[in-house]
């Protein structure tokens, strides 16, 4: 396979080894083009919705049986990794292929699915191909979601060739039986641990927040402490009272970050006038997360008033976090111990189009080490037997699924 990531790898907007490819971009249509080839050279049948998600489908022997299914998606995000991902894309192809080889014919079609949009890059939401699918966006978004420019979801999947009613990409319920995604852990402790697998039991999801804060400019010299309204001191606060609120819940899976600051106008001799931020809260426990968001909005009334400043909000997407299926969990502890391999049961911190396909299917996923728990950059590394390691305890369970 490891041909086949750094080919996939080749499609990119940015140098080597990092890898940027937003969803509709040429590099990112190509590289569909590229997946979809290997996956007819494996025998799969194919077709695409109105929004670009991608099904590649391994007949089963009753193939009327609602299938079992894998997968992930390959847009990356600016200066990202070869692995986010893909890693659940080709090593969930090469899954069905280890089947294939192995002489198998299983009850249940198999399902690889290359999930449109799983990052955030273009339209500011995550995961928009999967939440259409699980019918947690309805059609109305084609109008509502716009890039940074205005274009809107239905401008750009025209452009790139998706037509149809959005409606049409909800799945009937019943549609999967199981649905298992492979991925990287995104974070260090398998390899810490030394532990081939981690088998997620729990998916924690974000709520997202776009704040403005106006204050007033003036000249940088000329306004004297005592009569600033300073909108960027005003946001640095916000930034603090949103970790200092995340860290006062004592629980380690509760995660704050603010990764957007836009100041206006930007200059070094001028006050900020305005300032935009975007602040991502997330965490396993809904409640918990919650109670985060509750605290950020009490310090906005708090520095809004002491500073004399107006903050406006907008709430980007609240999601609710999963619990992992049981008996999909199940199958991949038993695959696990088939092949002989360590795991370990864990949590996701990071989100996945596993997230919302938990909405309409028993869900479960399963993480391989990556080098230094680095990923979203070009230094993102899995080892290919990591990797191949995942593929097999992964074809495993789908066998284990199928048979059900």
């Amino acid at each position: 396979m490891t041909h086949e990531f750094e080919t996939l790898a080749s499609f990119s907007d940015a140098p080597a080894p990092a890898v940027t490819r937003v969803v509709y971009s040429e590099t990112d249509l190509r590289a569909r083009e590229y997946v979809k080839g290997l996956c007819s050279a494996a025998w799969l049948s194919l077709r695409e919705d109105a929004v670009g998600n991608i099904f590649a489908r391994w007949e089963g022997a009753e193939p009327a049986l609602p299938a079992v299914a894998t997968g992930s998606h390959i847009d990356a995000i600016p200066n990202a990794g070869a692995y986010d991902g893909t890693v659940g894309v080709l090593g969930g192809l090469e899954a069905i292929r280890v089947l294939q080889r192995a002489g198998v014919r299983l009850r249940r079609s198999v399902e690889l699915v290359i999930f449109c949009a799983e990052e955030p890059t273009r339209f500011g939401i995550g995961c928009f191909g999967s939440r259409l699918l699980a019918g947690s966006l309805d059609a109305s978004a084609g109008t509502q979601l716009r890039d940074k420019d205005g274009s809107t979801l239905d401008d750009w999947r025209a452009a790139a060739g998706f037509h149809g009613d959005l409606a049409s990409v909800r799945l009937p319920a019943g549609y999967y039986s199981a649905f298992v995604e492979l991925h990287i852990e995104q974070g260090p402790l398998l390899e810490q641990a030394g532990i081939p697998l981690g088998i997620v039991t729990a998916i924690a999801a974000p709520a997202s927040l776009r704040l403005w804060v106006e204050g007033e400019g003036g000249h940088a010299g000329a306004v004297l402490m005592p009569q600033r309204r300073d909108a960027f001191c005003a946001a640095a606060e916000i930034v603090l009272a949103e970790e200092a609120a995340a860290k006062a819940t004592g629980a380690p899976d509760t995660v704050a970050t603010a990764g957007i600051c836009d100041v206006f106008p930007g200059a070094i001799n001028s006050i900020p006038s305005r300032v935009r931020l975007e602040l991502d809260v997330r965490d396993i426990d809904e409640a918990r997360r919650d109670s985060v968001l509750a605290a950020i909005d009490r310090a906005c009334v708090e520095i809004a008033a002491r500073r004399g400043v107006k903050i406006r909000k907008e709430i980007i997407n609240s999601d609710a976090p999963a619990e992992c299926d049981a008996r999909v969990v199940d199958a991949l502890c038993r695959a696990g111990e088939r092949r002989g391999l360590a795991f370990q049961k864990m949590v996701s911190r990071a989100y996945h189009d596993s997230l919302f396909m938990s909405r309409i299917a028993p869900t479960a996923m399963l993480f391989i080490p990556c080098r230094g728990g680095v990923s979203h950059r070009p230094d993102e590394y899995a080892a290919p037997e990591a990797i191949a390691s995942g593929a097999q305890v992964l074809a495993e369970a789908m066998a284990l699924l199928a048979d059900h």
